[in-house]
């Protein structure tokens, strides 16, 4: 059986096809402001996984017209038009939750948004937020999607990721039992420094163990600016050649199962700021194999 794609997924539940346009809440991370480390993931840049959103000082009506725009530039024939809101950058649970919930609830005040999807880490998972997000997916689609990125607690401490992959695990059970209706994605990278093959799969293997509902899996990419930069120009570590790459996301795709959604298998890095691998770059091209890869698989 093939595996669903997420534009698939959408398109199921919604009747349509289904766009996420990238908002800012204006949060950030526990190991960047010093609560748990500083400086944030190594691979982040300043604009944390968020290198198409804007500043997050609009507010967020603004932002979705913006975005919208956006959309309608690139789709212009679809007449009718369905998002879903993604507070993609940084850690979109970790503030206030009053006011967070405030600009959550204004992006799903319009009647194209039919869900929220929130970008976060498993150590800003809590008990209140899970309640609420309980009640909302009652009315409204949710996807939670958590930044897992290895299993590894050795990698983990030299990205700075600043929590052990226990808490990956117990934040995931935790929302599938609190929040059975949330969508719940794995944000997954091949090509961390030092990892081979085997600790790469067994990432995945512990995507699946925890039940997530979907996976996001991308190839690490070398972005100017950020420490692993100075890794990089230091020959401390290679990036994956496009052909490695594949040869592992095939063997990802072998160990989840069909009903695992998978949301992605490329990243969409900004040209501008990409030192390596320069292959990402070409988006057409990594799409066509990504594509030709899932109808093989």
């Amino acid at each position: 059986m093939k595996p669903v794609t997420a534009s698939q997924f959408y398109k199921n539940l919604f009747g349509s096809k289904v766009y996420k346009i990238s908002l800012e809440s204006g949060c950030t991370c526990p190991n960047r402001d010093g609560t748990k480390g500083t400086g944030g993931c190594i691979f982040c840049s300043e604009k944390g996984s968020g290198d198409f959103t804007s500043n997050g000082t609009e507010p967020i009506e603004i932002q979705l017209k913006q975005a919208k725009q956006i959309v309608e530039r690139k789709f212009p024939k679809t007449a009718e038009k369905k998002y879903i809101a993604y507070f993609q950058s940084f850690t979109n649970t970790y503030g206030k939750l009053s006011e967070l919930k405030e600009k959550w609830e204004q992006a799903l005040k319009e009647e194209e948004i039919v869900g929220l999807a929130l970008a976060t880490r498993p150590d800003c998972i809590s008990t209140d937020l899970l309640d609420y997000l309980n009640t909302l997916s009652e009315t409204k689609f949710v996807q939670l999607e958590l930044g897992l990125q290895t299993s590894s607690d050795q990698t983990a401490k030299l990205i700075n990721r600043c929590y052990e992959t226990e808490v990956y695990i117990k934040a995931a059970q935790l929302i599938k039992k609190c929040c059975p209706k949330v969508h719940l994605v794995t944000h997954i990278i091949f090509g961390l420094p030092g990892e081979n093959e085997a600790q790469m799969m067994k990432t995945v293997e512990t995507a699946v163990a925890c039940k997530t509902d979907g996976i996001k899996i991308t190839v690490l990419y070398v972005l100017k600016g950020t420490v692993l930069e100075q890794m990089y120009k230091n020959s401390e570590f290679n990036t994956l050649e496009m052909d490695e790459y594949l040869a592992l996301v095939k063997l990802a795709l072998k160990k989840i199962p069909s009903s695992v959604v998978i949301h992605r298998l490329t990243g969409d890095p900004p040209k501008s700021l990409v030192v390596s691998p320069m292959w990402t770059c070409n988006k057409k091209k990594v799409l066509s194999e990504i594509n030709n890869l899932l109808e093989i698989v």
